[in-house]
């Protein structure tokens, strides 16, 4: 077993975590594979992210992939399986150039591969994170272990009385609104802080943000998982913020180990054949020449899952006047449909902090 990570706060917590397991600090200097079953990459989503800077799989970030096949071509034991994940904007950037290039790749090294979207609801976690699972192998058939379960997506109708997630960063282009959930957790902000989600109960007047402990766990990990990150000297106060907004979350993982144990075949007789150049679907499979796109949601499944405002457990912080008034200046520039209760509780929740802040002084 080997683990491979750059950054010195998840490292960290790797070590404390995983105690024994080898731990590499940068894959281009990481010379050969040890003997494996699995090789799973999260590459860096920077150039790849709607929110980050879009230059797509060639940038200095992304394209630190190139040295997963360059390590599969060196591998003495081939491992029987490729498994990478990345955001799901990677489909449509360059008009899904960063899937073309991944794709060429393995057909080059005769892998037939298989991908989808999958949405962190779906595995009982109040978070609407949507990923692209890319599952590859020379020996294996990746397609019944990704595409075979489908549960199709447990839409909410009415948002009455549940908790809404939004990101205050943004309101020009984006909120990131999300309803009985919060929108993807992030590492960080356009604007170089810790941006964690605003969360509002409509009814009450506040708006706030979830603890660490909970951001952890709405990634499905236990709280405090990433605390070893705080005894790295220098450390900084984004650290484990940025851990937590990078990781994979917890139960899509699971899921996808579990599957590799599927005995199950894989029936393609309505699949519809992709012609090059086409958009690429929520998935597809393909091997050599052949593409062919899957009517599949991001729900394979659909565990149970408590309310937003029923899974949080630690007590959340009150957004900033500071950071309200932000929220509230940018969506009058902007465009966007943004609901009329929101911003009426918006002001009065910024009414209400400046208050505060009157009285403190």
């Amino acid at each position: 077993m080997l683990l491979c990570e750059w950054d010195a706060a998840a490292r960290r917590v790797l070590s404390e975590r995983f105690p024994g397991i080898p731990l590499h600090g940068d894959v281009v200097q990481v010379e050969t594979l040890p003997e494996a079953d699995l090789v799973t990459a999260g590459f860096p989503c920077q150039d790849l992210s709607q929110a980050g800077r879009t230059v797509g799989i060639t940038g200095s970030r992304s394209g630190l992939v190139g040295h997963v096949f360059r390590l599969l071509d060196g591998a003495e034991v081939e491992p029987t399986w490729l498994l990478l994940e990345n955001v799901s904007f990677m489909l449509q950037l360059e008009r899904g150039e960063a899937m073309r290039w991944l794709t060429a790749e393995l057909d080059k090294r005769g892998y037939t591969w298989a991908y989808r979207v999958v949405d962190t609801r779906a595995f009982g976690l109040p978070q609407r994170r949507q990923r692209v699972l890319l599952l590859a192998s020379r020996t294996e058939d990746p397609r019944p272990v990704l595409l075979n379960q489908e549960h199709g997506e447990v839409k909410i109708i009415d948002r009455a009385g549940l908790a809404c997630g939004f990101y205050w960063t943004e309101g020009v282009r984006g909120l990131g609104w999300a309803v009985d959930a919060v929108p993807t957790l992030k590492g960080g902000s356009t604007i170089g802080i810790p941006s964690p989600p605003a969360i509002w109960e409509p009814g009450t007047g506040t708006i706030v943000t979830p603890h660490l402990r909970d951001a952890e766990r709405i990634q499905g990990f236990p709280a405090d998982w990433t605390a070893p990150a705080d005894l790295l000297p220098g450390r900084r106060r984004t650290d484990r913020w940025k851990l937590v907004g990078n990781a994979v979350s917890v139960p899509v993982a699971r899921w996808v180990g579990e599957r590799l144990y599927t005995s199950e075949s894989y029936d393609a007789t309505g699949d519809q054949s992709l012609s090059s150049g086409a958009r690429w679907p929520r998935a597809a499979w393909g091997k050599q020449e052949e593409r062919r796109g899957v009517d599949v949601s991001m729900w394979p499944v659909a565990y149970d899952r408590p309310h937003l405002h029923e899974f949080l457990e630690f007590e959340p912080k009150l957004l900033s006047a500071r950071a309200t008034a932000g929220f509230l200046s940018r969506t009058r520039r902007g465009t966007l449909r943004i609901p009329e209760d929101l911003i009426c509780e918006a002001e009065a929740h910024l009414d209400s902090m400046t208050s505060q802040l009157s009285v403190l002084v």
